[in-house]
């Protein structure tokens, strides 16, 4: 079988067990995470036994925040290089997009209308009004301007982003949720991964110590869980392609971590300064 045949067929087969795929994905992405979550628990995080200064575990934690901007750009620039150098890898989208559609059953297409609200636009709007008003009730600007920086940001690179390579959409009259405009990258997979992902930060920097450190875990893991079911919501529902929502992750994920990385340095610079 030529391998351009073994290609679309092994996409197609992955697309008629979608469901499944999206489960075992999931499943993973927990332990996955949580490594990470232990390295930088243990590895970037100041503890009271270490004879390392705070600036020393500031600069490991920005070289964590650079690692993460050039992986997930990486990846951003692989996939859009990819679409750049033929029809090759729109085929395989489309051939994936084709075999979910035909595999997803009604419920399930239902549940995933639901959870992809979690990435909309006026989800990620009132959520971000309503975390930097509370974080300026409690006195903490800093934080409330990282806060909506973040976001919208995040909306803005991805306006650009869409304009620049202008991908149309896969066809979706006929399903449960519409939408307009271009489609690489996916808006709501970036704007899932920096909106959770900044709130499970924004929480963990508010709490008190001893209740951030038991909740770290469980608040990361919920974030990724989230995200990651957004971004997937929006290939079983046919408003995006598997790559659109692939890059969408890669270019949140180097937005989150340029807008934490920038956050740490400056509530680093703050505290450091004299007469603080």
């Amino acid at each position: 079988m030529p391998t351009t045949d073994f290609s679309a067929a092994l996409v197609q087969t992955l697309g008629a067990h979608a469901l499944l795929l999206f489960a075992v994905l999931l499943v993973l992405l927990m332990p996955w995470v949580t490594t990470l979550w232990w390295l930088a628990q243990r590895y970037a995080l100041p503890r009271e036994t270490s004879p390392l200064g705070p600036g020393v575990y500031l600069l490991i934690r920005l070289v964590a925040g650079f690692a993460a901007l050039v992986a997930g750009a990486a990846l951003f620039a692989g996939i859009a290089e990819k679409l750049g150098d033929g029809a090759r890898v729109g085929q395989l989208d489309q051939f994936f997009s084709d075999a979910v559609r035909e595999h997803t059953p009604a419920w399930a297409l239902q549940a995933f209308a639901w959870i992809t609200r979690l990435g909309d636009t006026a989800t990620l709007s009132v959520v971000c009004i309503v975390v930097a008003a509370l974080l300026l009730l409690h006195g903490r600007r800093w934080l409330a301007l990282a806060w909506v920086l973040t976001i919208s940001g995040n909306a803005l690179l991805n306006t650009t982003l869409k304009a620049v390579f202008a991908r149309t959409r896969p066809l979706h009259e006929d399903g449960p949720v519409q939408a307009g405009g271009w489609s690489f990258p996916s808006g709501h997979s970036s704007g899932a991964v920096v909106l959770y992902g900044m709130l499970a930060y924004v929480l963990l920097r508010s709490l008190p110590p001893a209740l951030a450190r038991r909740a770290s875990l469980p608040l990361v893991l919920l974030a990724a869980a989230t995200a990651f079911s957004v971004g997937c919501s929006r290939i079983f529902l046919q408003v995006h392609f598997a790559t659109d929502v692939l890059a969408g992750f890669a270019s949140g994920t180097a937005w989150l971590a340029i807008c934490v990385a920038s956050a740490e340095w400056a509530s680093h610079y703050r505290q450091s300064r004299p007469g603080r």
